[in-house]
């Protein structure tokens, strides 16, 4: 049998994970998941750990109210909450995406840009100034609020496992950053799939993940790992003409509440 064995969020793009046991759906896929992120001041490019590898050191935890909480060892922390109706539009590009969306204040700048060492701004991804996912992919209306291109990201607990004894030694779920995790299926069962049912929501399986070299930072110490692993196992493994793939992009269809322990369904 097929279970939901874990969940995870991102409420900061690039900072640490939550590990949840229940969580609600919206449009953009888990509430919360990636609705906030850091960009360049001056150019308003995005920032992530494959530039910024201590980010994965940032703790940052998402508040009912649609705040974020920023911590860190030796700067204490910040709450910050979530920018008002009116607040200032800052213009912002991830990937190939530009848009305006609300910016956090001076106060959260300051804190962010002590913690990074060079100018900063925090913004947040309101449900209405949402991205389109990328074309050719899922359906035209599909959206996403600051995950890279898809709002959400499943992994079975077979192939990190398979992964794991590829590169030698154990390997952190954690590192891949997926929000579903599933144990009971076959290694990469989950690159056959076309629509799953987990509880009563069903998810589209899109698009394959193609990684890159933000696998090789430990989630625990930011440290990249000196032999590029786990990337370069899947460079050798798992290489298509698109990249190297681990995982699987999803489409949430409806809202509603997943809890760890739900039963998975294949439908196609």
């Amino acid at each position: 049998m097929l279970r939901l064995s874990a969940l995870y969020r991102y409420p900061l793009k690039s900072g640490k994970g939550e590990v949840l046991q229940s969580a609600e759906l919206d449009k953009l896929g888990l509430t919360g998941d990636r609705r906030w992120m850091l960009v360049d001041e001056a150019s308003g490019r995005f920032l992530t750990q494959r530039a910024e590898a201590r980010m994965s050191q940032l703790s940052a935890l998402w508040n009912a109210d649609g705040g974020l909480t920023l911590a860190t060892s030796g700067q204490g922390s910040i709450d910050i909450p979530l920018p008002a109706d009116d607040a200032e539009l800052r213009g912002v590009t991830i990937w190939r995406d530009t848009l305006r969306v609300p910016d956090a204040g001076d106060e959260a700048a300051r804190w962010v840009s002590e913690f990074l060492g060079k100018s900063t701004r925090l913004v947040q991804m309101p449900l209405d100034r949402a991205r389109t996912t990328q074309s050719g992919f899922g359906h035209d209306d599909d959206q996403v609020a600051f995950a890279d291109g898809y709002p959400l990201l499943l992994i079975g607990d077979a192939s990190l496992q398979d992964l794991s004894g590829k590169v030698g030694r154990s390997l952190e779920m954690l590192r891949f950053r997926p929000n579903l995790v599933i144990e009971g299926s076959a290694a990469y069962a989950e690159d056959g799939w076309k629509r799953i049912r987990v509880g009563d929501i069903e998810f589209r399986v899109v698009k394959p993940c193609s990684r890159c070299i933000m696998t090789t930072v430990d989630p625990q110490t930011g440290e990249r790992s000196a032999d590029r692993e786990p990337f370069a196992t899947l460079q050798k493994h798992r290489a298509t003409v698109d990249g190297a793939m681990f995982g699987q992009n999803l489409v949430n269809d409806g809202n509603g509440r997943l809890e760890v322990g739900m039963p998975v369904e294949i439908l196609e």
